[in-house]
């Protein structure tokens, strides 16, 4: 008998077309959080032109997370319907015009509706982009580049927001900060349709129009009411929406548990490496999405910083958070993945101290160190957090584990700006009240109490007596606030360490080779084939 040989052939590899489609791709994700970054060094300009009260700039800054975290899932399957080059390019030209009204918005309410256009258009990109880099690139090995490729730039256009938008806001106004993402748009117009291949699942899922309206609606009431009860105090009608959000969210949750294809697979939150995983990536978002909030004002508004020396003064937190990101895996050289995100989350927790140490007549330099320590020790939480959760689920759940990764970012990133934003408000409010010099024009001091950017745009409208006398009470004020958002993320800080403890005997995965066995553990526990190629494998 002769026996049959099957040759399995190669996937074909990549070349110049589709690594030119790469870069495409990248600049988009690279200035789409090049553009939510730069958004807090524009913050005390913002104030000054458009006079938004502290409640509306907390919309204005976190709306455009809450709208990507809701639509996120929708939008892939709705790539999957349509054509996912499609989708990236409708998407573009929505982000594009979107840009353009936040720009030259000239009100509060533009700048949030405009904000709001933001999310729902970036909700199409991040998906869409991955799906399309999937589908360019067939060799596992050239895949695990681009993506990383495409991580990168992503985090690259994070660490360099704040120098690029002290530069812009240094020679331009706070509009000039959103346009720079139009150019990139436009180019992906133009080489999208001749780079990219256009793919649609010849069998799409179903899209839940329920589903996600519950979630948007419970999302935006439950923070709506937080924000107002912040505000105003205990009241009927703040209380009544937060409890209408919280009984949405309940709802959402019962919806997904009773269909056969959910928007979110509840069966996951089961497993426990997967829950630990993504409870210490979105706490570790939370904190430091809420602390730089505050960090980015207090340099301009406290420390008296120019928009670029501002930016300038975020470098270390920016650098620092590229080497953790970059180190994360080099670290499973010499221990577990659980031990490198609780070692990082150590040194964070020390940086949320050095930061409580901020006082109104301090310099830039405790602000430095702090983000330099909080961005190294974050990092390796998120890196090494997002593919130990991605890795815990099985292979046909990966896309929607991807997708809930990418739901919990957003959502930790709008909800520590929503949540920490309304408590260091709130002490703002409670510190300055009372404490006013007399002799305030009429509406001057409710002006000042509402938040720090309209005091200081109220106050250098005062006599330079009553001028300094009022700064000094806001500016003492805002620290205050400050220093409790420091104490409170410290404290979540160190309760994250205890959820990934928890990660340190989750069995090995199982490698494409086939080495490695279920129930034994090389040292890096959960963690992907291509970390351990990045970083080594760990002999523990």
């Amino acid at each position: 008998m002769t026996e049959k040989r099957t040759t399995v052939v190669p996937p074909a590899r990549a070349g110049r077309r589709e690594w030119t489609a790469l870069a495409v791709l990248s600049l988009p994700a690279m200035l789409i959080t090049l553009d939510n970054t730069v958004l807090h060094l524009a913050v005390p300009h913002l104030n000054a032109s458009l006079n938004p009260s502290g409640l509306q700039l907390l919309w204005a800054v976190d709306i455009y997370s809450f709208l990507i975290a809701s639509l996120l899932i929708i939008a892939g399957t709705l790539g999957d319907r349509i054509g996912r080059r499609r989708l990236l390019l409708i998407g573009a030209v929505g982000f594009g015009v979107a840009s353009l009204l936040t720009a030259f918005s000239n009100s509060a309410e533009m700048l949030i509706v405009s904000r709001a256009l933001l999310g729902i258009a970036g909700a199409t990109l991040t998906p869409s982009s991955m799906s399309l880099i999937r589908n360019l690139f067939l060799d596992a090995r050239q895949r695990t580049v681009a993506l990383s490729v495409w991580i990168t730039c992503f985090l690259v256009g994070g660490a360099i927001g704040p120098l690029v938008g002290g530069v812009m806001l240094e020679h331009f106004w706070w509009g000039s900060v959103f346009l720079l993402s139009v150019p990139a748009m436009v180019l992906l117009l133009i080489l999208g349709p001749v780079l990219l291949p256009e793919y649609r699942d010849p069998r799409p899922g179903t899209i839940d129009f329920a589903s996600m309206g519950l979630l948007v609606l419970s999302l935006l009431a439950g923070v709506y009411g937080l924000k107002k009860l912040a505000v105003e105090g205990v009241a009927v009608i703040p209380a009544l929406i937060l409890l209408a959000g919280l009984a949405l969210g309940v709802w959402f949750v019962a919806r997904q548990r009773g269909l056969t294809h959910p928007l979110i697979d509840m069966a996951l939150f089961r497993e426990r490496t997967f829950s630990a995983s993504l409870g210490g990536m979105g706490l570790a978002l939370f904190v430091m999405s809420g602390s730089q909030f505050f960090i980015a004002q207090y340099l301009q508004m406290v420390v008296g910083l120019s928009p670029l020396e501002a930016g300038l003064a975020s470098l270390p937190g920016s650098l620092g958070g590229v080497a953790g990101s970059l180190l994360a895996p080099v670290a499973l050289r010499w221990m577990r993945a659980a031990y490198a995100m609780t070692g990082g989350l150590v040194i964070a927790a020390a940086g949320f101290v050095v930061l409580a140490q901020a006082g109104a007549d301090s310099g830039p330099a405790t602000v430095m160190v702090a983000l330099a320590l909080l961005n190294i020790g974050v990092s390796p939480t998120v890196v090494l957090g997002t593919d130990m959760m991605i890795n815990s689920a099985p292979p046909e759940k990966a896309g929607a584990v991807s997708a809930i990764s990418d739901t919990s970012h957003e959502l930790g990133l709008g909800l520590g700006i929503a949540v920490l934003g309304s408590v260091g408000g709130a002490v703002y409010r409670n510190q300055v009240s009372g404490e006013l010099p007399a002799g305030l024009p009429e509406g001057a001091a409710a002006s000042i109490e509402d938040s720090i950017g309209n005091a200081v745009d109220e106050i250098s409208r005062l006599p330079e007596g009553l001028a300094t006398a009022a700064l000094d009470v806001a500016r003492e004020a805002f620290t205050h606030g400050l220093v409790l958002v420091s104490v409170v993320c410290g404290v979540l800080t160190v309760l994250t360490v205890f959820l990934t403890l928890g990660l340190r005997n989750v069995p090995a995965v199982v490698g494409t080779d086939g080495a490695g066995e279920s129930g034994e553990s090389d040292g890096a526990d959960g963690v992907s084939t291509e970390l351990l190629e990045a970083g080594g494998r760990t002999t523990d």
